[in-house]
């Protein structure tokens, strides 16, 4: 199972993609999609879309996992970030993918062990858990360790999503 983790920023949207066989897990990619900040939002939006449009159609992922967002102290940055994880999750779906959603509590849990894990720490760890990567910043490794965690829960999702449909 192909399973590519979205990490969602209006600037910096990290990407990851991870091969899960049986209890096994490989690196296969990572890297960013960036939003110039001197365009219209409309526009920094699409540069988003077609950029993750352009990561699925290379790596070609069969699942897709996105960070759940918390509330910023600023509601202006708060609105920008969930449009921005509008897109995450609208690109995967319109190209036919499953897409789970998780908390960054959870993510860090399953990753790290502990749900107030810091950014290093998670570093580390997807480094550790898949040798390869590390190469792409803070952003990529975030969205890594998302498809780490759905590569943990996607058996309880898959069944949670084939009940919903009925």
């Amino acid at each position: 199972m192909r399973i590519i983790g979205i990490d969602p920023g209006l600037r910096r949207t990290g990407w990851g993609v991870i091969d899960a066989r049986d209890n096994r897990l490989s690196f296969v990619s990572e890297g960013t999609v960036t939003s110039n900040p001197k365009l219209p939002l409309a526009d920094r939006l699409m540069e988003l879309h077609d950029g993750l449009a352009g990561v699925i159609e290379t790596w070609a992922p069969e699942q897709a996992a996105v960070e759940e967002t918390f509330v910023n102290k600023n509601p202006t940055s708060t609105l920008k970030l969930g449009q921005a994880r509008a897109i995450a999750l609208l690109v995967p779906a319109r190209m036919g993918l499953v897409v789970g959603e998780y908390t960054p509590n959870l993510v860090k849990k399953t990753v790290v062990g502990t749900g107030h894990a810091a950014k290093e720490q998670i570093q580390m760890m997807v480094k550790s858990l898949l040798p390869g990567s590390g190469g792409a910043g803070a952003d990529a490794a975030d969205a890594l360790a998302v498809a780490i965690c759905h590569a943990h829960h996607r058996e309880t999702h898959n069944r949670l999503a084939a009940g919903g449909a009925r």
